[in-house]
């Protein structure tokens, strides 16, 4: 939104809302569907807070904020403490997001020689030639921590803020710097020795046992970023969840297109493999013996209505549900199937009963939509808070990006918020205050304890399991190596999910933490992948994809924080959490539902829409659009495989 808006600003409204992630888009559109006045605010020029999705640019973009966050002192802002009243009191709000940290950058692909590119300092105008020489280990951690391997190559300028449409767009490409290592906000540049700048051949050139790859150069890259719409939190909708429910109930799917999640994959013994869910793919497998096939069957069918079987379970309540499994004379293969690929849970800490309520939950979503349980929402998950937020605003909310708060006004008498302080010194009232976790300050937050989130985004060159089509959209559960750490779950997508360029793949890793993301997550990148530059590597390296481009990060997990831990919030402030570490939007939906019924009790949470020949506008004859029926539609697969129109009795789906 344009800020010249910005002064003309109404003063006074039902519902204040800071923050446009998922959960905070929901209850806005919940209450402006309500009849509320809502206001929806955002210091971001962006929407979505830390469920966003970005450009290329955009994201390197993203991280020189970041990194700009922590260097620069805090801009000037109209003084608020001359407006508050005697008899009321200021919450400060946070002026920095601190939600993400230990971002690291780190690029493999080589730059390519014919483009028109300017030289700075000593640096050659073929930088495959230093990725070569400085890559052969780039994903040894102690290497990493000695010296620096890889080339960053930043060719964009800052570009005007604004929407996710045209956040942080390539404008030409002015210079090649050598890596920025983007280190708990701080920028590391290092200088390329001459000594590396021996030419180096694609590394498939001679070969002629393996099939002839695209070379995917870096600028190709920076050309192709529009393509591009990276997630910064990784998740796929469950077609029997609770955000598919609400997207078709209020009707917001019409605003959202969707593709079937192709495969589940699983990591066993090295070796990535396909796993049979479904029961054609039970009996179509080939990795399966009729025996394993029956035994699959059985279980799979008996954990469907297990609730109806407690003699099967009950004495094993106590046990892990790995434990449980062994008792069911499954074959070890099966065994990794269902725990990791199926109720995808870890070994140490899932319970028998979580185990067989997941694998419950995995089988009842399947077939709504395609052969797997999940949906994938093209161009991104950062569309899904876009499409609450255009559902409050056709109820009449107000949206203002780039918009700071300053403080809560709060009534000493009463304890309740009445009004906040904008940084244009504006104060505008409002019955109820909706604030997402990171604009809390350090003193509000004092005792609260947050997890962290380890996370990892991946350009590629192939798949990582080749099959005849390319447009595969993947997950795939890596368990963990060592008793008791976190297992790592890797979502791949394809072009046509409209989240990368042709010829590549995006590729998320997301853990719960435990050390910085990089250390969480690099052995995982290590086993399915091999550096673009690499030189010398047999023929298994070979066979893996190749990585073009990595970005690790730290993102907050706040999902587990109850309000009690929060200082001296006023009984109409409610918080809402950001992103947790779940496949699913479960939680999010939960929590905007709860906290929409303790604001609204006497009030449905996101009515179906009105029927349009119940709508009668006073003094226009003109009717409103019909809204249509309620719809997931989902995007026509490019190849043959699922390609056929699958209709549910319960919804229609459009191709």
């Amino acid at each position: 939104m344009d800020n010249s808006l910005d002064n003309s600003l109404p003063t006074e409204f039902d519902v204040i809302v800071i923050g446009t992630g998922l959960p905070e888009s929901i209850l806005a559109a919940a209450c402006s569907r309500s009849g509320q006045r809502v206001l929806h605010l955002d210091s971001r020029s962006y929407y979505g807070g830390n469920w966003a999705s970005f450009s290329f640019s955009g994201l390197l973009s993203w991280l020189k904020e970041y990194q700009q966050n922590s260097d620069i002192g805090e801009e000037s802002t109209a003084a608020w403490q001359d407006m508050i009243h005697e008899t009321e009191e200021g919450i400060t709000l946070c002026k920095k997001d601190e939600t993400i940290q230990h971002t690291e950058v780190f690029c493999y692909a080589s730059q390519d020689m014919e483009d028109n590119i300017e030289e700075t300092d000593d640096l050659q105008k073929n930088p495959s030639c230093v990725a070569s020489s400085t890559l052969i280990k780039p994903l040894d951690s102690a290497c990493l921590s000695e010296e620096m391997h890889s080339l960053y190559v930043s060719s964009y300028e800052v570009p005007a803020k604004g929407t996710p449409e045209n956040n942080g767009e390539v404008t030409d490409i002015a210079e090649i710097l050598v890596k920025e290592e983007y280190c708990g906000y701080k920028t590391y540049k290092h200088r390329v020795s001459d000594g590396a700048k021996d030419e180096i051949k694609p590394i498939l050139e001679d070969n002629s046992d393996p099939p002839k790859r695209n070379r995917i150069t870096y600028s190709q890259i920076v050309e192709e970023g529009r393509r591009f719409n990276i997630d910064l939190v990784s998740k796929l909708l469950y077609s029997q969840g609770l955000l598919i429910d609400l997207l078709i109930k209020s009707n917001v799917s019409r605003y959202a297109e969707f593709k079937n999640v192709t495969r589940i994959l699983a990591f066993r013994e090295g070796k990535v493999e396909q796993v049979p869910c479904s029961r054609a793919d039970i009996f179509n497998s080939k990795e399966l013996t009729m025996v394993e096939k029956r035994m699959l069957m059985k279980f799979l069918t008996f954990c469907l209505d297990y609730e109806q079987h407690p003699d099967e379970y009950q004495a094993f309540t106590q046990c892990s549900f790995s434990e449980y499994l062994k008792t069911k004379k499954l074959t070890p293969s099966l065994q990794h199937f269902v725990l990791h690929s199926i109720a995808m849970m870890s070994e140490s800490s899932c319970t028998t009963i979580e185990g067989l309520k997941a694998t419950k939950n995995f089988l009842q979503c399947l077939g709504r939509f395609g052969n797997t349980p999940f949906l994938f929402p093209l161009y991104g998950q950062g569309e899904i808070p876009q499409c609450f937020c255009r559902m409050c605003a056709v109820f009449g909310g107000i949206y203002c990006l780039r918009h700071k708060v300053q403080c809560l006004v709060v009534d000493k008498e009463s304890g309740r918020c009445k009004a906040i302080i904008d940084h244009l010194g504006q104060r505008i009232n409002a019955k109820y205050f909706i604030v997402e976790d990171s604009y809390l300050s350090e003193e509000t937050c004092s005792n609260v304890q947050y997890k962290q989130i380890s996370r990892a985004v991946l350009i590629t060159d192939q798949s990582i399991l080749k099959t005849d089509s390319d447009q595969q959209i993947s997950i795939l559960i890596v368990p963990p190596v060592e008793p008791g750490a976190c297992a790592v779950r890797v979502t791949e997508l394809c072009s046509s999910t409209m989240t990368c360029m042709k010829d590549t793949c995006l590729v998320h890793l997301t853990c719960s933490s435990s050390k910085t993301a990089r250390e969480d997550l690099e052995s995982v990148v290590k086993k399915l992948f091999t550096p673009y530059a690499e030189t010398e590597i047999d023929k298994e390296e070979l066979a893996k994809p190749r990585l073009l481009w990595a970005l690790y990060f730290n993102m907050r997990d706040s999902s587990g924080v109850s309000r009690s831990s929060y200082n001296g919030l006023p009984s109409n402030v409610y918080v809402c959490t950001g992103p947790d570490c779940g496949l699913g939007n479960e939680h999010a939906v939960k929590q905007a539902e709860t906290l929409f019924n303790e604001i609204f009790p006497s009030e449905e949470f996101c009515p179906p829409p009105p029927n349009p020949e119940d709508v009668f506008f006073d003094g226009d004859d003109k009717q409103p659009e019909p809204l249509g029926a309620n719809t997931i539609i989902i995007a026509q697969p490019e190849s043959s495989e699922g390609s056929k129109n699958l209709e549910s009795s319960e919804k229609h789906l459009q191709n």
